[in-house]
């Protein structure tokens, strides 16, 4: 059984997303900010207190990119691996999401960019050169691996998603289509439902 340790407001919707495209059972536990996200017993499955976590055959996994990967790989038949001609692409864009893109949105959010001379030190450059680099993939393909939708997909994906939603990312022509296609996914769309109606909830009480 995969345990599923999430919180509806929170990067958490990334992966009941990649859960629903696995199909597989999952128990959802659903931990509060605060207290119990910080303490016992969830502070011995994820010692940084956050969600995402899921729980499988014994074995913790945190970490959005990780968590993702390892879904792909562990139930094969979902189809969301990569192919061999696929690999690089799909590596290559999965961790540009999770080191780069998420840089370069956090530090923008927080007010924070580098000047000129800080550039290499930052790692990812600067906000719009990270904008320009995803917007020349999507503009080029459907998908991170060219005509077929990956795990690597959910990732960049709830990315572009959150930040356009959320107005961390701008509306580009490249990112609307994009996300259209991926919205436009069963898998998404029972997702989002599920984790809206536990927002919901959580506001109703």
């Amino acid at each position: 059984m995969l345990e599923f340790y999430t919180n509806p407001m929170s990067r958490g919707q990334i992966i009941r997303w990649a859960l629903e495209e696995v199909g597989e059972p999952y128990e959802e536990h659903i931990i509060a900010y605060g207290p119990e996200m910080k303490s016992e017993p969830y502070i011995s499955i994820n010692p940084m207190g956050k969600v995402p976590a899921i729980r499988h055959d014994g074995k913790v996994v945190t970490e959005c990119a990780a968590i993702i990967t390892y879904l792909a790989e562990t139930f094969p038949a979902a189809g969301l691996a990569p192919t061999a001609e696929q690999r690089a692409d799909y590596y290559r864009w999965m961790f540009y999401t999770a080191g780069p893109v998420e840089q370069a949105t956090t530090a923008k959010s927080l007010g924070w960019e580098p000047k000129p001379d800080q550039s290499a030190m930052a790692g990812f450059g600067s906000f719009d050169a990270v904008l320009k680099v995803v917007d020349d993939l999507l503009t080029s393909r459907d998908y991170v691996c060219g005509d077929r939708f990956t795990a690597a997909d959910i990732y960049l994906g709830s990315q572009i998603i959150f930040g356009m939603t959320f107005g961390t990312l701008p509306k580009l022509d490249s990112f609307q289509a994009y996300a259209g296609r991926l919205t436009a996914r069963p898998a998404s769309q029972k997702a989002k439902a599920r984790d809206d109606e536990l927002i919901a909830a959580q506001q109703q009480g």
